[in-house]
């Protein structure tokens, strides 16, 4: 498979846990694409099998509405029934911002396999759990 990992970073965190999704999806045998957000569109989309999008908590519990939400709102209903992981990481209140992101993309149809949540930097838990969802993505 050939996977993109789209994402955007405001602190670093978010494009840490992009690396270690990246390394994770090689280490299952895909060949991986790690793009920011700001180069990548709809155009895209038919170069890949599979897609994990990343974004950390911002303002009160949203995506980055500056890049990423606009890039997102784009190319979210051409994924719909494509493999998906939502991943991003947070620095207050408990991720509530994943559960409505995970939720606004199954509404929208696409085959989410998984969302990763790592508290600030991705320590080794966070790390593990990245693991374990790039290997559904098979």
């Amino acid at each position: 498979m050939k996977i993109a990992v789209v994402y955007w970073s405001g602190t670093g965190n978010t494009e840490a846990m992009a690396s270690l999704f990246a390394k994770a999806f090689k280490d299952n045998g895909n060949d991986v694409e790690v793009i920011q957000c700001s180069d990548f569109d709809l155009t895209r989309i038919p170069d890949f099998d599979g897609f994990a999008f990343g974004c950390p908590a911002m303002g009160n519990e949203e995506l980055e509405d500056s890049e990423f939400a606009p890039m997102y709102d784009e190319v979210e209903p051409l994924l719909e029934g494509e493999k998906v992981i939502l991943f991003g990481s947070y620095d207050w209140n408990d991720g509530e911002w994943m559960e409505i992101w995970g939720k606004r993309a199954e509404d929208a149809g696409l085959n989410v396999l998984e969302t990763v949540i790592a508290k600030d930097y991705p320590d080794a838990s966070a790390e593990a759990e990245i693991a374990r969802a790039a290997a559904l993505m098979a």
